[in-house]
């Protein structure tokens, strides 16, 4: 494990206790929904220390990402990564009856599974390839599904999603709880797209928000820098932490920064903290930059579309008389809503694409951080961003020319 790597087995045990029901206060058994920003450690955390604590824990754990491949249907990762597990636990009864010449296994008396297509869901539900993982291995699974949101930006992925609702109905009694669901998301505001509606497959659930990486983080790292480099000790643990939350909290920028900076071959030197300060700064000022570049060059009406989402944030409604009237007030243009639906069919073409659309039509900035860049230009009264002027200027604006 990399050498700067920071574990948290209290938080792991802790939703350890929420999923299982030792916690009698917590949905969590019902499902664990877990939102954390980008590059925050959230993906590290569940694979490298949630999913081994439940696995101590007696469960069998399928984990997938569904950001592994976008280009695949949300529904069909889910389903390999049940059908790989479910293959492992199949394989040694498998093997037993290709050798005696069987070529389907009963499994727990209620159903058949062609040993041919073990490893695939052909033939079955996801909920019967689950209720066979829990029945073959005869332990709780927990099925850990990171990205979920991006399982509602299709129709297959909203119908896995309403199967997993299901087999979590069909599996889990008030006695047993057989599957235990584990949901997590970079946006908060696209997960509760799972749960906050009648429509939605998980609604009533709860979204936790998790603990972001804290200073205790900040003396870990300390810690390993005055054992690597001795005569930089003490650590200006108060610096190194002001540098991470410019950073929004974010390990790797941090640990990019210090491997630049305590780079033997520069010979670091006392002080580097506030070298790491700095630049920490000047990276969150050029995040800023290149967000506010990406919103000048657009079209007065792109710009109008995103203004009204960073405003309305999940409430956003794009071609509602409202939304309508608020486009012709910041372009001067009457927009129809065939204009703005032009609009963000550009705006959800830009690399990358500036708007996330869920398979129902709702839509959501892609990168969360632009809420926070708009919210903070607001309240330094610097809103909207003003690019340079380049029309021409008129003839007669023209200075006068020198005659010879």
């Amino acid at each position: 494990m990399d050498a700067f790597y920071y574990s948290r087995p209290a938080l792991a045990d802790h939703l350890v206790a929420d999923l299982t029901g030792a916690n009698p206060f917590s949905d969590a058994p019902n499902g664990l929904f877990l939102a954390a920003p980008r590059r925050t450690g959230k993906s590290t955390f569940l694979q490298n220390e949630l999913r081994p604590a439940l696995e101590r824990a007696g469960c069998v754990v399928v984990y997938v990402d569904l950001w592994s491949d976008k280009s695949r249907n949300p529904g069909a990762l889910i389903a390999d990564a049940v059908g790989a597990e479910l293959h492992k636990h199949l394989g040694i009864v498998a093997k037993t009856a290709k050798g005696a010449g069987v070529s389907e296994l009963n499994i727990a008396g209620w159903m058949k599974i062609d040993t041919k297509k073990i490893g695939t869901i052909d033939g079955l539900t996801l909920a019967d390839a689950i209720r066979a993982l829990c029945d073959m291995s005869r332990r709780t699974v927990a099925l850990m599904i990171d990205e979920a949101q991006h399982s509602l930006t299709s129709d297959e992925g909203e119908t896995a999603m309403t199967a997993l609702k299901s087999a979590r109905d069909q599996l889990n009694t008030p006695s047993e709880t057989r599957l235990l669901l584990v949901m997590s998301g970079s946006d908060r505001d696209k997960l509760l797209r799972l749960v906050n509606s009648n429509a939605a497959p998980f609604f009533g659930s709860a979204i936790t928000r998790m603990p972001e990486l804290d200073r205790d983080f900040i003396v870990h790292i300390a810690g390993l820098i005055e054992r690597s480099y001795p005569r930089m000790a003490p650590i200006d643990v108060d610096v190194l932490w002001d540098a991470f939350e410019r950073l929004a909290h974010r390990p790797q920028p941090l640990l990019r920064l210090l491997g630049i900076v305590l780079n033997p071959l520069h010979s670091p030197v006392r002080g580097f903290e506030r070298e790491v300060l700095l630049m920490a700064e000047a990276q969150r000022a050029d995040d800023e930059r290149a967000m506010e570049s990406a919103y000048l060059v657009l079209r007065p009406i792109e710009q109008a579309v995103l203004w009204r989402m960073f405003e309305q944030k999940n409430r956003f409604r794009p071609y509602d008389a409202d939304a309508l009237v608020f486009y012709r007030e910041k372009t001067g243009e009457k927009i129809t809503a065939q204009k703005a639906q032009a609009a963000i069919a550009s705006l959800r073409a830009q690399t990358p694409s500036l708007i996330w659309k869920s398979a129902k039509g709702e839509y959501a900035l892609d990168d969360t951080g632009m809420y926070q860049w708009f919210e903070k230009r607001r309240q330094q009264g610097t809103w909207p961003p003003v690019g340079p002027d380049l029309a021409e200027p008129d003839q007669e604006d023209e200075p006068d020319t020198p005659q010879p």
